[in-house]
């Protein structure tokens, strides 16, 4: 582990250097990840799309992500997140230089869907920074890493119309916006190359361990097998679900054919997962793994459930929060955009705040408090009314926000302290419970009103309360066998 202590902000060598540089990533990620969503109005024009095409790029975009981050999970714990987020980010730019050029709905569909990918990048960067910070100080880094680097979505929506428009009237180009989205493109390019050079694994003289084997994630007792199958499905249900909006019955993008054939491939690539599970953990029903090598997979479950409501509610209410105060209180939609962002702008702080509560007081007792708070949050805002006073709604939903994001910096900081050679693998499956969370409330929210929709994340942040009374606080040590056979404990508090 790093020798210098403490986290110093303002420092930028050894740990506290692949700390910036990891958030400036996943930053980028989220830049490249979002960067049509301000800019929608003008392409939709210059495109020539529809209000249901709109609607229909919005699912594109984080439809990938939730195999993505699975996938990118696997690659991290396998290679190691130098060369993985070296990978995504310039793999990543090629998309994002489609998406630019694209003359018609299909070309600019595919290159969203494809763009899901970068979504995943989050991944990596938790499982970097788990190697460089010690457990009494890996909350506040990974909620640092998590909190700066979602900026990176906020920071696009801010910037991006304004380097359309400067390249619009500076040179004449009528068709700005593909300038301002191919620069983000270019940036994600370039930054894979400065990430590369300037980031190891783990510091001087660690060890990296990486999982026995690849292709499924290790548990360790029958019971975690089949509780594993079980956090599979909702996955594979938000992936069904997103086949269904994109269906006949949804916004028709795909045929009745094609959406069958969807089906069909789901199902298989369950049953190839199920297959592969019991291939990595066979082992279990011959012998039992001794007590030393074992972990919980209960708290990846506790964990899920959890991100599920805090993620993916942040990333819901971020798509619906300008048009519900436009809404609710009759304000233009400019207005009301400026008002939702100041959701976004709560990461900058929250995610720390919640790592750093979490590593100051127990991550059990910092989530508890912060999921009853996120509850409240939720039921205070499912009264909001055109009655209300318009600032006492904004406080309450930045209220509610700063619950929503503390929460999910406190759940990974727990994330890294259950396996670390899983680590990678374990933040894959957590982030993309947060996709499946977003899938499933932005549906429940074209069949319900406002207030509804917001007493629905309520009632499943209460039950992610009742779930984490069954999560164990992380204590002692990880056991992990390094190359040579030897024994290395790693502290978890």
């Amino acid at each position: 582990m790093s020798a210098q202590a403490g986290i110093k902000i303002l420092s930028f060598t050894g740990k506290m250097k692949v700390l910036h540089l990891s958030w400036m990533a996943f930053f980028i990620t989220f830049a490249v990840w979002f960067n049509h969503a301000p800019l929608l109005a003008v392409i939709a024009q210059s495109l020539g799309l529809s209000s249901s095409e709109i609607k229909t790029l919005l699912i594109l975009n984080v439809a990938l992500t939730i195999p993505a981050r699975v996938i990118i999970g696997m690659v991290t714990d396998r290679y190691g997140p130098r060369i993985t987020y070296a990978f995504l980010l310039a793999l990543c730019s090629i998309p994002c230089f489609m998406f630019a050029l694209a003359e018609n709905f299909q070309q600019a569909a595919l290159a969203r869907f494809l763009l899901g990918f970068i979504g995943a990048g989050f991944v990596i960067g938790i499982r970097m920074v788990s190697e460089w910070f010690p457990a009494n100080e890996l909350g506040t880094a990974e909620g640092i890493y998590g909190g700066w680097g979602n900026f990176g979505s906020a920071a696009a929506a801010m910037s991006l119309p304004a380097i359309a428009l400067f390249i619009t009237n500076a040179f004449g180009i009528e068709e700005g916006w593909r300038y301002a989205v191919g620069l983000t493109g270019l940036m994600s390019l370039l930054f894979s190359v400065v990430w590369y050079i300037n980031v190891t694994d783990t510091p001087k003289g660690s060890t990296y361990f990486k999982p026995k084997q690849t292709g499924a994630m290790e548990v360790t007792s029958k019971s975690d097998f089949f509780l594993l199958l079980l956090m599979k499905l909702p996955m594979y249900g938000a992936l069904s679900l997103l086949t269904w909006k994109l269906s006949p019955a949804g916004v028709q993008l795909l045929s009745e054919q094609s959406a069958m054939i969807a089906y069909i491939a789901l199902l298989v690539l369950l049953i190839v997962e199920i297959k592969q599970t019991y291939k990595v953990n066979g082992h279990l029903f011959v012998e039992d793994v001794p007590e030393i090598h074992q972990y919980k997979f209960k708290q990846v479950a506790v964990l899920n459930v959890l991100y599920f409501a805090t993620f993916g509610s942040e990333l819901a209410v971020i798509s619906m929060l300008p048009l519900f105060f436009a809404d609710v209180f009759s304000l233009d939609m400019v207005y009301a955009g400026m008002l939702a962002s100041l959701y976004a702008f709560m990461n900058l702080m929250s995610r720390p705040g919640g790592g750093w509560l979490s590593d100051k007081f127990g991550r059990k007792k910092t989530l508890l408090i912060l999921t009853a708070g996120l509850a409240l949050g939720y039921f205070a805002m499912s009264l909001i009314d055109s009655s209300w006073p318009l600032v006492l709604a904004v406080i309450t939903a930045m209220a509610c926000s700063f619950f929503v994001q503390a929460g999910e910096g406190a759940v990974f900081a727990a994330v890294p302290l259950i396996k670390r050679r899983l680590t990678g693998q374990i933040a894959g499956m957590t982030g993309a419970y947060g996709n499946v969370g977003a899938v499933v409330y932005l549906t429940v929210l074209s069949m319900v009103s406002y207030q509804d929709f917001f007493l629905v994340i309520a009632a499943t942040a209460v039950v992610g309360f009742i779930t984490l009374l069954f999560m164990t606080e992380p204590r002692g040590t990880i056991t992990e066998v390094r190359e040579d056979g030897s024994i290395e404990l790693i502290q978890v508090h």
